[in-house]
């Protein structure tokens, strides 16, 4: 199997300048060690395209904390944020027809298609250099097809994708250390409606 922690390495090792990153975060936690990582090499500006959050409240409740990590890194860490117009309705109506989906399945990998597109296409539009996303640093959510999407879409969109798999090296152990210390509002579902339903259901 590919590794795309080593892919990852290869990648900022052969830099030989910093690049501009779009870096696609769907919420504050996943985010701490990859933004941390990425800084070392890249000028970051995080795109927080996530119509799949739901209610709408949640939303905002992440999209807060992701503010407060990055008012807290400030001082170091110089990180633009982007935040797009939420369609969350025409997300819905996409993902509808796969509602009974388990945890990881189509409904899943077609949020994630939709996510990393719609970035991709800011990305081009903005003349980035890379686009990736921090979504790889959750043991819950599949790397692989996250990376082989990214490929794809770096061939049709014209910007190089940076494959990685944040929770290798690592990472994952470092990620849970940082937001254990910083007291992150951390969710207990993956967004979207029916992954809030099935949460309800475990919890009976």
């Amino acid at each position: 199997m590919k590794s795309y922690f080593r892919e990852f390495q290869d990648t900022v090792h052969n830099l030989s300048e910093r690049k501009n990153l779009l870096l696609h975060v769907c919420c504050g936690p996943c985010s701490v060690y990859p933004l941390l990582l990425l800084d070392q090499y890249f000028d970051i500006t995080i795109y927080y395209g996530n119509d799949n959050i739901y209610p709408r409240e949640e939303y905002d409740k992440r999209l807060r904390e992701l503010e407060r990590y990055l008012d807290h890194i400030k001082d170091e860490h110089y990180i633009k944020l982007v935040i797009p117009p939420n369609h969350s309705k025409s997300f819905l109506d996409i993902i509808s027809p796969y509602k009974h989906d388990r945890e990881g399945y189509r409904r899943c990998c077609i949020c994630y298609g939709l996510r990393m597109k719609e970035a991709f296409i800011y990305a081009k539009e903005h003349n980035f250099d890379y686009c990736t996303t921090v979504m790889s640093i959750s043991g819950h959510k599949n790397a692989n097809y996250i990376n082989h999407l990214g490929h794809l879409l770096a061939q049709r969109y014209g910007v190089e994708f940076l494959a990685s798999d944040f929770k290798k090296g690592g990472g994952l152990e470092k990620n849970n250390e940082l937001n254990a210390n910083l007291d992150l509002y951390h969710q207990d579902y993956c967004g979207c409606l029916y992954s809030l339903a099935e949460r309800n259901k475990k919890r009976g």
